[in-house]
């Protein structure tokens, strides 16, 4: 360990509050600090003050301090502006992504150094690693937990402080450290939901910050089918919730969301499975590279166009700060606003915005 105190973001769930235990066993000078990210709308529901608590009994019990901050300006201004700004434009935003590179890497990275600390630990599941002065981001050990995705955004200066004390831990395992600590929040579930506000009914909520302008469903022929609530309830691929059916049923099979018309205010679908569906390339215009180094020439590598969604083999082609990204095999619902995010091996590469797909 560098020397100095470690800040950990404490958030009240099983995952940072055993990240606490694990570094306090180690030794190390440990800070808890919980990010307050989002001031609730009158009426709302939201979990932060139970948050709050509980991660303030988790620092009491282990005996190291405990603050919280608020970071509900730059949230908003870094964060929840570019996600509104995505829905206006027709695109499905990955706000989770921009919430590490913008609030717990920047915001609370610049505070925690200027507060003298030497790390920023968090619970996510993780690792890294450093070869030849260069911090690489590695998977977590559990495969199933591995939040690498979500990092992608971070740069060399912002993970050569970055301690996550949970990557060679399964989420059992973890669950079974809080229990034998006692912890408050041993058996609380995992947060869910869009970063820092939480789960709710999203349509509704998103209802509060962009008017709805409903519009006409329609088949690839032009035909009106149904009527949607407004472009941004929707994402490429959708099949739940279209709420067509009755004479437009047609064949029986289901109908999938695959394409926007911004211009007619028109959800494009199609009844089945279909080529519409799938994409054989991508554009991200703007791809942070982890290591700091912009690939000279094209190169073959895994990806990931989703979280959750299986490594894919594919061809990226470095062009300005961006790349095409050619696949193996044709994908489905390659969706703009997502992230493409690479690996190599256990190693993540870095990743960006989609742009268009082909």
């Amino acid at each position: 360990m560098q020397q100095g105190h470690t800040i950990l973001g404490i958030s009240g769930g099983v995952d940072s509050a055993v990240a606490a235990y694990l570094l306090r066993a180690q030794g190390v000078d440990v800070v808890g600090v919980f990010m307050k990210n989002w001031e609730e709308q009158e009426g709302g529901a939201c979990t932060a003050a139970a948050d709050h608590d509980d991660a303030r009994a988790v620092c009491e019990q282990l005996g190291i301090p405990f603050y919280t901050v608020n970071f509900s300006k730059e949230y908003y201004d870094r964060v929840f502006a570019y996600f509104l700004d995505e829905y206006r434009l027709g695109r499905t935003p990955n706000p989770d992504v921009l919430c590490n590179c913008e609030i717990k890497f920047r915001a609370f990275l610049d505070l925690a150094l200027q507060s003298g600390a030497a790390q920023l630990a968090t619970g996510h599941y993780a690792r890294t690693d450093t070869i030849d002065g260069r911090t690489r981001l590695l998977r977590a050990v559990d495969t199933n937990k591995d939040q690498s995705y979500f990092l992608a955004g971070l740069t060399q200066a912002q993970l050569r402080h970055a301690v996550f004390p949970l990557g060679t831990l399964t989420k059992p395992e973890v669950r079974r450290i809080a229990a034998e600590q006692g912890f408050v929040n041993a058996k609380k579930k995992d947060s869910t939901g869009v970063c820092f506000i939480g789960e709710r009914n999203f349509k509704q909520f998103l209802m509060q910050f962009l008017p709805a302008q409903p519009g006409d469903i329609v088949d690839l022929s032009g035909r009106i089918v149904g009527r949607h609530d407004g472009l941004m309830y929707y994402t490429l691929g959708q099949r739940r919730g279209l709420g067509i059916g009755g004479s437009n049923s047609g064949t029986g099979e289901s109908w999938f969301v695959v394409d926007k018309d911004l211009k007619a205010n028109r959800l494009i679908v199609r009844q089945g499975e279909g080529p519409e569906l799938y994409s054989v390339s991508l554009r991200a215009d703007k791809i942070n590279w982890i290591s700091g180094i912009t690939p000279a020439a094209p190169f073959s590598c895994t990806a990931k166009f989703r979280y959750r969604q299986s490594d894919q083999p594919v061809t990226v082609i470095p062009q300005g700060n961006g790349a095409t990204v050619r696949f193996d095999a044709p994908q489905r619902a390659i969706t703009p606003g997502q992230w493409v995010v690479f690996y190599r091996g256990e190693e993540c590469l870095g990743g960006g915005k989609i742009d268009e797909k082909e």
